[in-house]
């Protein structure tokens, strides 16, 4: 169970903006704003990690990050399924 309250005030339009999302989602007002505040103050945090390097292992670091991927049977199952909204314009231009 909640327990704490958020206040804030907003105006009319900012209000009808998030109940109109809200409602889309089947959603109430609160459940909205908080899923969504949660969801960027994690994102802010996540932005925030800090880590330090000397040279040599910053340079190392890097050649990881630049290089291919390791072979992956996983990935290549992943990068094998095409995206939902390519896969509706393909079946249309197969429709035409």
């Amino acid at each position: 169970m909640r327990d704490a309250a958020i206040n804030l005030r907003a105006k009319p339009e900012q209000r009808d903006l998030i109940d109109q999302a809200a409602a889309m989602l089947g959603k109430n007002r609160s459940d909205f704003m908080l899923e969504a505040a949660c969801d960027r103050a994690q994102s802010v945090l996540l932005d925030q990690v800090f880590f330090k390097l000397d040279a040599g292992r910053f340079r190392a670091f890097m050649r990881q990050l630049d290089a291919p991927p390791a072979a992956n049977e996983g990935l290549e199952r992943l990068m094998a399924v095409q995206a939902p909204w390519k896969a509706g314009a393909q079946a249309k231009k197969r429709a035409r």
